[in-house]
């Protein structure tokens, strides 16, 4: 085990805390928790690639953890009322689509090669970004933030579905090859 999929690890395990810490209706702490959380997405992969500590366990375990925080926090907020439930069901359809494509891409082809696309990497950070803007409007009264709730949650279910796009479109190209 590596440091880069060490952090990774923590990273899963503090999704829990989150969960627990929405529910509680402790803002400020799941908003913290939170925050390390996608900060240590970003750190995994730096030191990954500049120590080249690259593995196949973390090519696995890096985007399962994205997913299953990004799941979590849209779904929890979600019926908790916090956010629509439609960005939350465009989120996690598009992740349920995109696992299952891969899934398929592979019984079928005997193989999977995963090509994260840059419009992927830049949805996922609009899914961190609005999760973050909402949480810290719910933790701290600050009323600016409040305004930036719609033009985030409309770029982010448009990214969403453009990346969805082109993860079928990929998708469906593997299988022609």
């Amino acid at each position: 085990m590596n440091v880069p999929n060490a952090i990774t690890i923590i990273r899963i395990l503090l999704i829990p805390l989150f969960l627990y810490k929405v529910i509680q209706g402790d803002m400020v702490f799941a908003t913290v928790v939170y925050l390390t959380a996608a900060i240590s997405d970003g750190l995994d992969g730096f030191i990954a690639r500049v120590w080249n500590l690259k593995t196949e366990l973390g090519t696995f375990l890096d985007p399962m953890a994205d997913k299953l925080l990004v799941a979590t926090s849209f779904l929890t907020l979600s019926v908790l009322k916090i956010i629509p439930l439609w960005i939350a069901l465009a989120v996690i359809s598009r992740d349920f689509i995109i696992v299952g494509g891969s899934l398929l891409v592979y019984l079928m082809k005997g193989e999977l090669t995963i090509h994260p696309q840059a419009i992927g990497k830049v949805t996922t950070f609009f899914h961190f970004s609005y999760i973050l803007l909402v949480l810290l409007g719910s933790a701290f009264v600050i009323p600016f933030l409040s305004r930036l709730y719609n033009p985030m949650l409309f770029i982010t279910g448009g990214l969403t579905i453009i990346s969805l796009v082109v993860y079928i479109l990929d998708g469906l190209k593997a299988l022609e090859d």
